[in-house]
């Protein structure tokens, strides 16, 4: 399994915006083929950070993934609402 987590710091004025893109984005990605889990929370310490839990069982389902419409079409729109870079880490679990 591969784990993914990710660290989003949305523009204060682009929150509710981020927030219906993002909706779309975790229902169709909870569909794909290989996902195992796909979580989006709102931190706590900071009301505009945004955090994402994905498990997937392989890098192929990865690459399917990221290749998905809705995967760029996400990426795409949000990026402008960003106040900075994204932070993301990959992980490998035995389990």
């Amino acid at each position: 399994m591969i784990i993914i987590n990710a660290k989003f710091q949305v523009q204060a004025q682009s929150v509710e915006q981020y927030e219906s893109l993002v909706k779309d984005l975790v229902e169709a990605s909870r569909n794909e083929a290989g996902n195992i889990g796909y979580e989006h929370f709102k931190a706590t310490e900071n009301e505009n950070t945004y955090l994402m839990y994905e498990i997937w069982e392989s890098q192929e389902a990865i690459e399917s993934h990221n290749n998905s419409e809705h995967f760029q079409t996400f990426f795409s729109s949000v990026k402008p609402l960003l106040a900075g870079p994204s932070d993301i880490k990959v992980s490998l679990s035995k389990e």
